[in-house]
């Protein structure tokens, strides 16, 4: 027997994960970020799905940034970040990020702390990339507490659908795995795409 309800009671820090190559910026929500040893600097995980455009961009820069949103953090934050595709827009459009030594931008305004890390090593988990790294930069922002998972999802909102911890909420239709937009419809035609991310037809799951 497998109760998925076990697992359900543990609760993850929603972060923003942020990063800079090629002269691109990009981020996206995870709640994948755990600290892994207690070392001096101290190495870290984050898992982020191979089909987010942030991924792509962490492989490039061989760093990225960390930021942990705060208990009080605006949806807007997390709906341009968690629900849109960096291909089809500039996530960081309308904000005034800071940029670490490493030249990765971050949101300093209703994020708790940052950790800036440098890529040491990485393993492929299904459709999931686990990053190694080790922390460059850290500093705190605010004592506010952070926004976890199971307090964004007791807002009535969903987990965006590439975290690597999906909460998923009742309903049909079909549901993007790229950027987490549910298509209302009993079919979905071969040609169709995500108006958000311009994911086709076959990056979408069936919810029921």
């Amino acid at each position: 027997m497998l109760d998925r309800k076990a697992y359900e009671k543990l609760d993850y820090t929603l972060c923003l994960l942020s990063v800079q190559a090629d002269g691109k910026a990009g981020g996206c929500i995870i709640n994948s970020f755990h600290q892994v040893t207690s070392s001096f600097p101290a190495k870290f995980t984050i898992a982020v799905n191979r089909d987010n455009a942030t991924t792509e961009l962490v492989e490039k820069a061989g760093s990225f940034c960390v930021t942990l949103l705060a208990h009080d953090a605006p949806e807007s934050i997390i709906k341009d970040f968690g629900y849109r595709s960096g291909r089809v827009a500039d996530k960081f459009a309308g904000y005034s990020p800071k940029t670490d030594a490493a030249g990765n931008p971050y949101l300093s305004e209703h994020m708790v702390s940052r950790v800036s890390c440098r890529v040491l090593d990485k393993v492929e988990v299904g459709n999931y990339t686990v990053y190694v790294a080790q922390a460059t930069e850290a500093e705190v922002f605010s004592a506010a507490p952070v926004l976890t998972l199971n307090a964004f999802t007791g807002r009535g909102r969903a987990t965006p659908s590439t975290a690597t911890v999906y909460r998923e909420m009742v309903g049909g239709g079909f549901r993007c795995s790229v950027c987490g937009y549910v298509h209302e419809s009993e079919t979905i035609r071969e040609d169709f795409i995500c108006p958000i991310c311009r994911a086709t037809a076959d990056k979408f799951i069936r919810q029921d």
